[in-house]
């Protein structure tokens, strides 16, 4: 009911989680070299391990810049997330810490911005990329949505994150701070997510289409 109330969405993640699903996104990383390597070395994404003077240097189109962007344009940091608290397993506490620290990198890859109709969008691949059950609860959210917003959400993100999601490799084994000077559509082809169309783009096209509509009906 309250998106802004990440301290409650992160209980329900962890509550909804446990005991099947973070267990399967734990064995996940287990069965790849690269989540393995995560999991040794239990990296963790802050300020001080992601600095953005860092990565606003790097190319225009490399992961880390795009990352960097996308936080100055949201007006976010990696110092945003909540330490897991109710899962008491220490590996799979772990895991769903990576899952949370990772989401801004799956707002970075797709372009998506952080108001509602963009974050269900994210939720709607990451349910099908994951299977955290709390992404997939997030979609009652939709109700908040204007009829025009819901229209394209059904119309146009859910079939993009189901193409993405369905066809995607694990988002959770990517070594995201070892990838940063990567260029990001490479990236994108290797894991095999689809970027959807520009939603800030098409939102202001359809507010400057409603402002000519309205200074027409005016002149008349």
């Amino acid at each position: 009911m309250n998106p802004r109330r990440a301290d409650l969405i992160a209980a329900c993640g962890e509550a909804t989680a446990t005991p099947y699903f973070i267990y399967r996104l734990r064995d996940a990383m287990l069965s790849d070299p690269t989540g393995r390597q995560i999991l040794r070395e239990r990296p963790r994404m802050t300020s001080e391990t992601l600095r953005l003077p860092y990565l606003r240097s790097l190319p225009e189109n490399s992961v880390g810049r795009t990352y960097a962007v996308w936080l100055d344009r949201e007006g976010v940091s990696p110092d945003t997330r909540d330490s897991v608290q109710y899962i008491d397993d220490e590996e799979c506490a772990y895991v769903m810490q990576r899952y949370r620290e990772c989401h801004d990198f799956y707002h970075a890859l797709t372009g998506l911005p952080t108001f509602v109709e963009g974050e269900l969008a994210l939720k709607a691949l990451e349910f099908l990329n994951t299977l955290i059950p709390m992404t997939g609860l997030s979609m009652f959210a939709a109700v908040r949505l204007k009829p025009a917003e819901r229209e394209r959400l059904v119309s146009l993100w859910l079939p993009w994150a189901v193409r993405s999601g369905l066809s995607s490799k694990e988002l959770i084994n990517v070594y995201w701070e070892k990838i940063l000077e990567k260029d990001v559509d490479e990236l994108r082809g290797e894991l095999g997510i689809e970027r959807p169309p520009d939603m800030r783009e098409i939102r202001r096209m359809i507010r400057e289409q409603k402002k000519r509509e309205k200074q027409r009906l005016e002149q008349q």
